[in-house]
């Protein structure tokens, strides 16, 4: 299968090399100039395109963050550059990379190092059933390898700001599905995040998701992709589009962190999921606060409307999960229950309820 060229290509930038930077106007060129010396200036239209060569990495980092302090956001956003290393003569950025995003790549050069070979793994939380306290399977969690030490969170931030999102999205999702297939055994569920943001067509930019599915073997009735949207979801018809992609291939779909920011009692009427997560927030001393428990009610009488399996997050306390259990939410996962580890577990204490 083919897979999405923006979410698979390389980026590097090395020590030595030549950067233009592009659709610069009069005004931002008179500026430039003040910064630059042995520059090559080109006129194309309207607009300037500056190239010069820097002889270290050190260089290059100090001339982007001189401009990136000269200019204003506006102005920034409408930069653009690119890189050709002399060593391989070879342009590793495609044409028109906005100057932010490569400004963010030259500057965090252990986190582009970190995407670009993929240092990392896929750590696994088990889900349970509260029913019989039986593992009905696992989230897949983002986390370091090998002696590289990094937080998940901010690796996730540093790609949205470097255009590289996409890519590190679709390495997660393959990672989780390899993992999987290396740990779990048939018949055991695996929850698996994906970021709506950055799949711009989901019938090509997840074609590298179905593959890695055919590849390890791994059954589509156990996988369950689900959406973690920290932005505020805008198109919700591009949102149900992913959902049906995915659903067409035999994959089942969640909504997450419901309760909390965007995932809201509404979105989940309109994507009507296979699974919703209710976010450790309303579970959080859900026993206690009778707020919480009829926010929970209603979400509990819209999932049994239309067919939706709840799961609580953030368990980390027996009365909560008895809670969750009383008022008919069936699976959980939380602290109290095992926290993320690089191993699934094999059974729970029958003492956890």
């Amino acid at each position: 299968m083919e897979s999405c060229s923006k979410c698979t290509k390389e980026f590097y930038i090395l020590d030595q090399g030549i950067i233009e930077i592009q659709s610069i106007n009069q005004v931002i060129m008179t500026s430039i100039k003040e910064l630059l010396t042995n520059i090559d200036i080109s006129y194309h239209g309207q607009d300037f395109h500056v190239r010069f060569q820097y002889e270290s990495i050190e260089q290059l980092i100090s001339v982007l963050k001189e401009i990136d302090h000269s200019f204003n956001q506006d102005t920034k956003g409408k930069l653009y550059c690119i890189t050709k290393h002399i060593q391989a003569n070879a342009e590793h950025f495609s044409p028109n990379t906005p100057f932010l995003e490569f400004y963010h790549r030259a500057s965090n050069r252990e986190y582009l190092t970190i995407i670009n070979e993929q240092l990392f793994t896929s750590f696994l939380q088990p889900v349970v059933s509260l029913k019989n306290l039986n593992v009905y399977g696992y989230e897949f969690l983002l986390r370091p390898s090998g002696d590289i030490s990094f937080n998940p969170g901010e690796l996730f931030s540093f790609s949205r700001k470097a255009g590289l999102q996409s890519l590190l999205d679709s390495q997660a999702r393959v990672s989780s599905i390899k993992t999987s297939a290396q740990l779990v055994e048939n018949g055991f569920k695996r929850f698996i995040n994906f970021l709506p943001s950055s799949i711009y067509d989901p019938n090509h930019c997840l074609r590298s998701t179905f593959a890695a599915v055919e590849k390890y073997g791994v059954d589509a009735n156990d996988l369950i992709f689900e959406v973690v949207e920290t932005e505020r979801i805008d198109d919700i018809n591009h949102l149900k589009n992913i959902f049906d992609v995915y659903k067409k291939h035999g994959i089942k779909v969640a909504l997450d962190d419901l309760g909390s920011g965007f995932a809201t009692m509404e979105v989940l009427k309109q994507l009507q999921p296979n699974y919703a997560k209710l976010d450790r927030s309303i579970i959080d001393y859900c026993d206690q606060n009778k707020e919480k428990q009829e926010t929970i009610a209603k979400i509990v009488q819209i999932a049994n409307e239309y067919n939706i399996i709840l799961l609580a997050e953030g368990v980390e306390r027996k009365e909560e999960a008895e809670f969750c259990k009383t008022i008919g939410i069936p699976l959980a996962q939380g602290y109290y229950f095992a926290p993320p580890s690089s191993k699934p577990i094999s059974s729970l204490t029958s003492s956890a309820l």
